[in-house]
């Protein structure tokens, strides 16, 4: 069995007494703990998707739009959707996501709704479509493709109206998902201001929710509370330390919900969580989530990505990192350039598992477990990746990493949950032997993969 296809609980356990006593007070809980729909699988396993923000505040130098700005202003004269898809795929990443509508109310296709759209712009003499230019293009390159739609809408007239504003956001919402092929994700906020009347809106998510399902049954949704996967709680891009996929949907009813525990919450998820719904945590690139000319200087590098991949990747969350195109409606080349050099360093880090090959012991029992790795020769690597298979749901809640030096096993990691990934930075090590301790799981351990590399 080799070191990157670790899977302990299909070897047949050793089991003490003691262990065997709490194989059956946990027997229960095993069968009923949460699993991820192959959607949510699939969407986990791809750990990095961009995030693209684009409307007229591009063009006004705004983060936040009013709903008053002319169509007109909107004209990127040399939009290029392909150069988005093709960087991302350059750097890594998986999918992109595209505010077809931000709070302004801007659409980005020719909607039927409302004439505060791509059709009353000079850009491509009113007969362009940005979401069609998207989605070609991610699908052009392989990617998956989803979008945001916002449900603030303070252009449209009927925005606090009940029912009335709930039909027109399911008919926008239905050309989107309708009419532009397979989305993987659709995302949601619970941004809730005034509409150009001064009310605010009632959102209904079971029609909202129930529309999605109808029309992309594959695609999951995102929001603060899900239903398929939630937000991490911050925008700064890192999941808690320790990080459940499962949670307690009760904790966090809707989105938008805010009490004292919110964000702890989402964080953390909870390890007697009834449904599965992993975090995704969002960031940008810049420090504001539109491009502006004066923030041009101001593009995380590289070594700051690797931080936030081991932040949110590293913590079981997936990283969905914003890049927000130019007024010519391309990714500017200090944001190209930062993640090329993200992709480089990434690749050039995970390219060799020193532990490939080695000789692998694994047993588990009910609630613990350990792996261990042995190689034919000492091997020094300073990063531990651990995968925990979460298509049997996540169990593992205490862990530590040991490496046999100077005749003894000596301690280089801890942690406590490990999820879709877990990784561990460590001083540089020369071992031959290696072994994961599960201290404490909700039910039987099972690792997919123990790895380990040097940067």
């Amino acid at each position: 069995m080799a070191a990157s296809a670790v899977t302990p609980a299909l070897v047949e356990p050793q089991v003490t007494p003691g262990a065997r006593a709490k194989a059956h007070a946990h027997a229960g809980a095993e069968v009923g703990r949460p699993r991820p729909t192959p959607s949510q699988l699939a969407w986990q396993r791809e750990e990095l998707a961009l995030f693209v923000h684009f409307t007229v505040n591009t063009f006004t130098d705004k983060e936040w739009g009013d709903g008053s700005e002319s169509p007109r202003i909107f004209d990127p004269a040399r939009l290029d959707a392909r150069q988005w898809a093709r960087t991302a795929k350059r750097a890594g990443f998986r999918s992109i996501i595209l505010t077809a509508k931000h709070h302004d109310g801007f659409c980005l296709w020719p909607t039927r709704t409302t004439d505060h759209c791509v059709r009353s712009s000079p850009w491509r003499s009113g007969a362009g479509d940005v979401v069609r230019e998207f989605t070609d293009a991610c699908r052009e390159e392989g990617l998956g493709a989803g979008v945001y739609l916002s449900p603030w809408d303070r252009n449209a007239k009927s925005y606090g109206q009940g029912e009335a504003y709930t039909d027109f956001y399911l008919a926008q919402l239905e050309e989107l998902l309708g009419g532009y092929g397979p989305m993987v994700e659709v995302w949601f906020d619970g941004a809730n201001g005034e509409g150009p009347n001064g009310k605010r809106q009632a959102y209904d998510w079971p029609r909202i929710h129930a529309a999605v399902r109808r029309l992309q049954p594959k695609a999951v949704m995102f929001s603060d509370s899900g239903p398929d996967v939630r937000w991490i709680g911050n925008e700064q891009g890192e999941a808690g330390t320790t990080c459940w996929s499962a949670v307690d949907p009760e904790r966090v009813p809707h989105p938008g919900f805010d009490a004292p525990w919110v964000q702890s919450a989402l964080m953390q998820g909870d390890p007697n969580g009834t449904v599965w719904r992993p975090g995704e945590a969002d960031v940008s690139i810049r420090p504001g989530w539109f491009w502006h000319p004066d923030q041009d200087e101001r593009v995380r590098s590289a070594d700051n990505l690797m931080r936030l991949y081991f932040r949110s990747v590293g913590r079981n969350s997936k990283l969905l990192l914003n890049v927000p195109p130019t007024r010519d409606g391309l990714f500017h080349d200090k944001d190209v350039k930062a993640l090329e050099a993200f992709g480089d360093k990434r690749r050039a880090l995970f390219e060799r598992d020193v532990l490939a090959g080695g000789r692998v012991r694994p047993t588990a029992a009910a609630s613990s477990g350990s792996t261990e790795v042995e190689l034919s020769a000492p091997a020094t690597f300073d990063t531990v990746r651990l995968e925990e298979d979460i298509e049997h749901g996540q169990s593992i809640a205490n862990h530590r990493v040991d490496a046999w030096r100077e005749g003894r096993w000596q301690t280089i990691a801890w942690g406590t949950t490990i999820g879709n990934a877990r990784l561990h930075n460590c001083a540089p090590t020369t071992a031959e032997r290696l072994r994961v301790v599960v201290e404490f799981a909700y039910a039987t351990p099972k690792l997919r993969r123990v790895a380990a590399f040097k940067s």
